[in-house]
């Protein structure tokens, strides 16, 4: 019952269930979650579910848009964590709006269970966090194979393509925003004319602060901008950093320390200008 791209409907937007909806909490998987709710007459069925992983890292302003797309579109978001029970194994837990973690406990659990970061060349927190939550749940619903409809853009082809090459056999993956031709810039039209909005700033189509806050995959400039204008986030990376420094090393040996990045960004000068910016690509989306 699966469909693929090339054998896409006429409408994207119609997502055959058994399905979830990976919606992240930003304004690409807003947009993706409210075309397929209007494909759906406004309703979807009882086998197509939305969900949003929460790794305890996104700032309130997420939350609250999660909430907010809920509340206003009539549509049940389910809020799921990663967590380890004491000295049992992991799994997830469903949370809502005001039980939901805030200061990076599932992230934690994470890394106390496997005593160590997550890196570029490995990065098990999008894996566990984000896909083997969705699995576990979907486990739960007893969905054995089913769609996961997630917001990847048609101007995003290296990680339309990344996504399908790489999900496992039982989940199949649809990028409806991709097929149906959207880009960063027709979202952020879209979004000038609704009548409520993600409450943080949005950069030539992008969320800097959409996310894990100071994700060690966003571009190092980005990072910087961040701490400069908000130091008290970089906090919780630090002591994550220095809580691990010696066993496993940091969240990314190619670039400063976050303590080193906050000292940084107490200076006037750009020290990062002309460096490579781009956010590296992975299952989290705006």
């Amino acid at each position: 019952g699966f469909y693929h791209p090339t054998e896409a409907p006429l409408n994207p937007y119609l997502i055959e269930g058994p399905a979830l909806i990976s919606f992240s909490g930003g304004r690409t998987s807003g947009y993706m979650l409210k075309h397929i709710l209007d494909a759906h007459g406004g309703t979807l069925p009882g086998d197509v579910i939305v969900s949003f992983q929460n790794t305890g890292k996104e700032m309130p302003e997420t939350l609250d848009f999660v909430r907010d797309c809920g509340e206003r579109w009539g549509v049940e978001i389910v809020w799921l964590e990663y967590f380890v029970p004491e000295g049992g194994f992991p799994t997830f837990r469903q949370v809502d709006y005001e039980s939901a973690s805030r200061n990076g406990e599932p992230f934690m659990a994470l890394t106390d269970y496997y005593e160590r970061l997550p890196n570029p060349a490995q990065r098990f927190c999008t894996g566990k966090l984000k896909i083997e939550v969705l699995k576990w749940y979907a486990k739960d619903l007893g969905f054995d194979d089913f769609n996961n409809a997630v917001g990847l853009r048609a101007d995003e082809p290296r990680r339309v393509w990344r996504v399908n090459d790489t999900t496992p056999n039982y989940m199949n993956t649809v990028c409806p925003l991709a097929t149906a031709g959207i880009t960063k810039n027709d979202v952020a039209e879209w979004w000038k004319i609704r009548n409520f909005d993600l409450a943080l700033l949005g950069v030539d189509g992008n969320t800097p602060l959409g996310n894990c806050d100071l994700c060690y995959l966003k571009g190092i400039q980005t990072v910087a901008g961040i701490i400069r204008q908000r130091p008290d986030l970089a906090e919780w990376w630090i002591k994550m950093e220095e809580r691990y420094s010696t066993a496993k090393g940091g969240f990314c040996a190619a670039r400063p320390s976050y303590r080193q990045l906050l000292e940084y960004s107490k200076s006037q000068i750009d020290l990062f200008d002309g460096m490579d910016d781009e956010t590296i690509p992975c299952f989290c989306t705006d």
